[in-house]
């Protein structure tokens, strides 16, 4: 049985689980649901043709393990641009909200301290990005996302931090709030039930 924590009110926190295992009926029904995702925000990736990016996701059976991850836990992956240069469709969590990927840590590191102190959080975001087998986005690229509209106006989401701030304890995170996009600092060991991240996956 998962350690809980009982951080916030007594409610315990569920640890975050990452489902690695996709049979053939849900990988249809994935497909059929970012095709629809896809199509219905066009203005996410102009230029862009689902069919190449369905052939290529075939071609790729690790990517649709990673994008149903990112979907069961409630990112709603969409494709919002095209690396030229790898040859690679990028894929980002889109949900309105930070993912359902909440009350965690920064990292592994983090995640141990806490544990050292008998404090449970829900796991870590740049461990739960690494079982799911994507990034965690970083300033620049959370910046692009809210180019393309308005994300975390009530949540927040860890970002990538910079080693120099991660050596002295640091983690960032960010938000949007009165229509501008912050970014901010927090112990890497602190959780919240509005903090979650979110992850970017190449094709």
């Amino acid at each position: 049985m998962a350690k809980k924590s009982s951080k916030g009110g007594g409610k315990p926190i569920p640890k975050v689980e990452v489902n690695l295992v996709i049979s053939p009926p849900e990988i249809e029904n994935l497909l059929a649901t970012l095709q629809e995702r896809f199509e219905q925000n066009m203005d996410r990736h102009e230029g862009l043709e689902w069919n190449k990016i369905a052939a290529k996701l075939e071609g790729n059976p690790e990517k649709l393990t990673s994008l149903n991850a990112m979907e069961a836990t409630g990112g709603e992956p969409d494709v919002v641009g095209y690396d030229a240069e790898s040859s690679e469709y990028i894929f980002m969590d889109c949900s309105a909200e930070s993912p359902q990927r909440r009350s965690i840590c920064y990292d592994e590191a983090a995640l141990a301290e806490r544990h050292k102190k008998g404090v449970f959080p829900g796991g870590s975001a740049v461990g739960l990005a690494a079982r799911m087998g994507i990034e965690l986005l970083n300033e620049e690229q959370y910046r692009q996302l809210q180019t393309l509209g308005e994300f975390d106006t009530k949540t927040s989401s860890w970002l990538q931090t910079p080693t120099n701030i991660r050596k002295l304890g640091g983690a960032i995170f960010a938000d949007r709030r009165f229509g501008h996009v912050f970014v901010y600092h927090n112990g890497a060991p602190s959780f919240y039930g509005g903090r979650g991240f979110r992850g970017l996956l190449r094709v």
